[in-house]
Order: C-alpha cells, then sequence, then structure tokens
C-alpha cells in the first residue's frame, strides 16, 4: 500500500512542476529554449525614409524678407520640363549654422509620367521657409543650393 502512495505522490509532484508554466524544467514547452527574435536592422535604426527628391537644375532668384518673428526665405528656380512637384528647400545640418551659414538645399520631385518642355515660366517653381530669430542667431549667410549652382545672401 505505500509504494502505491510513493508513486502517487511522486506524479502529483511531477504534474505540478508542470503547472508552474516556463519556470520549470519539467515542462516538456520549454525542453527546446525560448524564442528569440533576430533581427538584421541595426541597432539605432535604419534612420528614417530616404528622401529620393532631386535638386533643382538652376536657381534663378533668392530673397530673405525680414519678419518680427525671423525671416522668410524664397527661392524660385528653373527646371528642364514641367510637372516637377513636391518643392522644398531642406534644411542642412538640421537648420544649424555650418561656418556662420545657414544652407539648404533646393529639391522637387520628378514628373510620375512624361511632360513637355513648354515656356520657361510654365518651368519655374517656387518654394519658401520660415526661419525664426533663435535660429538665425550666429548666422552670417544663407546659402539655396541647387545641381548646378548655388546662391547666397549675407546678413
Amino acid at each position: 500500500m505505500q509504494k502505491p502512495a510513493v508513486a502517487a505522490l511522486a506524479l502529483v509532484l511531477a504534474l505540478g512542476a508542470c503547472g508552474s508554466g516556463s519556470l520549470s524544467r519539467l515542462n516538456p514547452m520549454t525542453w527546446f529554449g525560448s524564442d528569440e527574435v533576430e533581427t538584421i536592422a541595426p541597432a539605432g535604426g535604419w534612420g528614417g525614409p530616404a528622401d529620393r527628391r532631386a535638386l533643382v537644375p538652376a536657381v534663378r532668384d533668392m530673397e530673405v524678407l525680414r519678419t518680427p518673428e525671423g525671416a522668410i526665405i524664397r527661392a524660385s528656380g528653373v527646371t528642364e520640363t514641367q510637372g516637377w512637384w513636391d518643392v522644398q528647400l531642406r534644411p542642412v545640418n538640421d537648420e544649424r549654422p555650418l561656418d556662420g551659414a545657414l544652407i539648404y538645399e533646393f529639391v522637387l520631385a520628378a514628373p510620375r509620367t512624361q511632360t513637355g518642355t513648354g515656356p520657361e515660366p510654365s518651368r519655374t517653381v517656387n518654394a519658401a521657409v520660415k526661419v525664426t530669430n533663435f535660429q538665425l542667431a550666429g548666422v552670417r549667410r544663407i546659402v539655396v543650393r541647387g545641381a548646378q549652382n548655388a546662391l547666397s545672401v549675407r546678413r
């Protein structure tokens, strides 16, 4: 009578160990180790989406308009064909001055379909950006870059 009681007690203890989840080595669910997520992504991430817009071929005009809060930088450029869109003055160096110069790249997206050449006024694109007085602190020159040229204004 004692042997069946010991066997039953051992069976109850063994089954109880299986019920403690992932903490027990007797649990068959944990025999092959835990799943680990492996990734090929770098530790800091991929750096966000890439901006695939091109530089405007030629920057034709640039001006800095003073405002009480800072300035508005406005530039215009000419493309080879019509239909260019998503125009922006993209800041270089996170809008911090680089050697006393605040630098912007005049970027735009290519047309999605074949477009005509057309006259120069129909190929002219404009972009502007607002800059605060805080961002202008320590800036001696503002530069707008295109693919073939760059225009700058000194303060």
